[in-house]
């Protein structure tokens, strides 16, 4: 079908799985594949301008302020005809800076996907998650468990959980996830291209129910 490109958020909470559907839908669609996490990280390792802005707010533990976010997916998206976005926009001020960009563009969102996950399973997900502190190797205790218990299967050493995927950390991420994604919600549904899928499930019907939205 005959289309200018497709122009997707991805939004959802932690741990829905957002950012491995965002890589099967630039691998199947050829769309590039932008996440707030690695142009951070990307622009903080290249030390460039924003970048150094970026990261003394992040070595405080603080979020990054709005304006250099946009600054960052702004030159992201100056080339890119399709592209889906995954963890942003996080906030309304977000969402509004971005249309803004697009309008300027002539390219407007064509799609924002909520996958949807319930509170019970992401903490029953995040709380199942083990790394490994020697190698860096990630486990899931539910759907790829190490093959001796909580042993590492590529260096033997005992896995450990990461404070963040404590229960209570996770129910509070959550908290703050729900209250200020909110909003979002609203003002894609008034703008008509919100599309909300049941993010339970194996990855492929996750994807299966993503594709159909896009058909």
């Amino acid at each position: 079908m005959a289309h200018d490109g497709y122009r997707i958020v991805l939004l959802g909470p932690p741990g829905a799985g957002k950012g491995t559907q965002a890589k099967l839908l630039a691998e199947k669609y050829g769309i590039k594949k932008i996440s707030t996490g690695d142009i951070l990280r990307e622009a903080v390792r290249k030390g460039t301008p924003l970048g150094m802005k970026a990261k003394k707010y992040m070595d405080a533990g603080e979020l990054v302020p709005d304006d250099i976010i946009v600054g960052l997916i702004e030159e992201q998206i100056e080339d890119a005809h399709s592209f889906i976005l995954d963890g942003f926009p996080r906030t309304l001020v977000q969402a509004e800076a971005l249309d803004r960009l697009l309008a300027e563009r002539g390219k407007p969102l064509t799609h924002v996907i909520f996958v949807n996950v319930p509170d019970e399973e992401i903490v029953r997900r995040l709380t199942a998650r083990r790394v490994c502190p020697k190698c860096g190797a990630v486990y899931n205790l539910i759907y790829n468990p190490p093959k001796n218990d909580e042993i590492c299967d590529i260096c033997g050493t005992p896995l450990v959980q990461r404070s963040d995927d404590r229960e209570d950390v996770i129910r509070n991420r959550l908290k703050v996830y729900r209250e200020s994604t909110a909003p979002l919600v609203d003002y894609y549904r008034k703008r008509g291209i919100f599309h909300e899928i049941d993010g339970v499930g194996k990855v492929e019907e996750v994807f299966a129910r993503i594709e159909s939205v896009l058909r």
